[in-house]
């Protein structure tokens, strides 16, 4: 480690110190903490079941930046790459498009063995597994319904596709002794004013009682349920709203999802973290960056990452909140998208955690707000950039933009004859 980091780390030191933060400690808790990579930003979201099916559920990815992932072997490459460049051992996101397999298997019929790959890649990777069914860019899907379909044909398919995925997310936590988080997500939605919301929702419930009627060992496998307030084709009506879900995942003990962008574009999902946490055991979040219409920019040190990672700290919820990430940018390199907003996060929980709560909370107890502002915006300016530096460093990971060379070379080396063979072959 160079001197200067090592130096500026101590004045650092001394500098939080005076307020009863003792940095060392921060650190080994930051350690600890796990952020699900999602690996749907390598591919531009199209599995290797169904790659030539269109994008459906209102999902819709912009750009065509070259080298994206076609092959398993190839994005676990690429996410390979990232993680060597991001400070912590971390956890990956599937979805169950991603299966590894030569069968030609639908979603129903899906084993754990479709994905003794990744199972595999990720012991030796010393990573966790998290997973999600697909449902969406399936021909069950294309009129924009699933679990709560009217066709009891089609349900059904959905209600085992999600009962397989269970089972796979147990098979991951029983196999790399990290609990597996399975997040359900349906886009069911109306593009214009139902006449009868009622009916679907009662449909979804009802799935969703047969999708989780099978106790599966909480140790290896946490449920989860996602809302969404609209997407592109859902404009006038989500069957699983906010609200929808607050209820089925509090009555049934299901971890709730908070996704970031999946709100009003005015309302932020960091005031909400302390309401859900006196009601629930745990919190699935999905980190992301809503941009008007689109739910899944890349993640930046905005101010709603930084509330989001204040709320969790100061709430004491870092050990009952599971956090993933949820974006896809294929305007820019895949790669550096993951380490962009995989830093991002823990930069956000790591200031979080240097600031004075304790000082902080006592001046609004006694009413004394003028303290309580000042602190909070004094802090801003003290030497966190010190401590991260430290941080990577000690992780064996570059310290501040140097990680851009070596995706740069990355891509030349490797993302750009990716592109190049995948042209020849066409």
């Amino acid at each position: 480690m160079q001197t200067s980091i090592e130096k500026s780390y101590e004045e650092a030191k001394s500098l939080y110190q005076k307020h009863g933060i003792d940095v060392d400690q921060v650190l080994e808790a930051l350690e600890k903490i796990k952020v699900s990579v999602h690996c749907w930003q390598g591919d531009d979201v199209r599995g290797f079941l169904f790659q030539d099916q269109e994008l459906t559920g209102g999902i819709s990815v912009t750009g065509n930046y070259p080298g994206a992932a076609r092959t398993p072997k190839q994005l676990q490459a690429d996410m390979e790459k990232a993680f060597s460049l991001i400070p912590g051992k971390h956890k990956v996101n599937l979805h169950a498009i991603y299966a590894d397999t030569n069968e030609k298997v639908d979603l129903d019929q899906l084993e754990p063995k479709h994905f003794q790959s990744w199972v595999d890649w990720a012991k030796e990777q010393g990573l966790g597994l998290d997973f999600n069914p697909t449902c969406f860019s399936h021909e069950k899907s294309s009129d924009g319904f699933t679990l709560s379909h009217p066709d009891p044909e089609i349900r059904q398919f959905w209600i085992d596709h999600c009962i397989a995925s269970r089972k796979i997310g147990a098979y991951f936590g029983e196999q790399l002794g990290q609990t597996c988080v399975t997040n359900v997500w349906v886009p069911d939605g109306y593009k214009d004013v139902p006449a009868d919301r009622m009916a679907p929702r009662q449909r979804l419930k009802d799935s969703l009682d047969q999708v989780f009627a099978e106790e599966i060992d909480p140790k290896y496998n946490l449920d989860a349920v996602e809302s969404k307030l609209f997407g592109l084709g859902s404009e006038a009506y989500v069957v699983g709203s906010h609200e929808f879900y607050m209820g089925y995942g509090i009555t049934n003990n299901k971890l709730i999802c908070l996704d970031a962008g999946h709100f009003h574009p005015t309302e932020v999902i960091s005031n909400k973290l302390s309401s859900l946490a006196l009601f629930t055991d745990g919190i699935l979040l999905h980190v992301s960056r809503p941009m008007r219409w689109d739910s899944d920019h890349v993640v930046v040190m905005d101010d709603e990452l930084m509330e989001i990672g204040r709320e969790l700290v100061r709430n004491n919820l870092l050990e009952t909140t599971h956090i993933g990430l949820d974006f896809f940018d294929a305007s820019i390199n895949r790669v550096a998208a993951w380490v962009i907003g995989t830093r991002n996060t823990i930069k956000a929980l790591l200031r979080a955690m240097l600031e004075p709560v304790e000082a902080l909370k006592q001046a609004e107890l006694e009413g004394d707000y003028t303290t309580r502002l000042a602190l909070t915006e004094e802090f801003k300016s003290y030497p966190f950039g010190a401590v991260w530096d430290y941080y990577c460093a000690k992780q064996g990971v570059p310290v501040r933009e140097e990680w851009l060379a070596e995706v740069k070379t990355y891509e030349k080396e490797v993302l750009l004859k990716r592109e190049n063979e995948a042209a020849v072959v066409k």
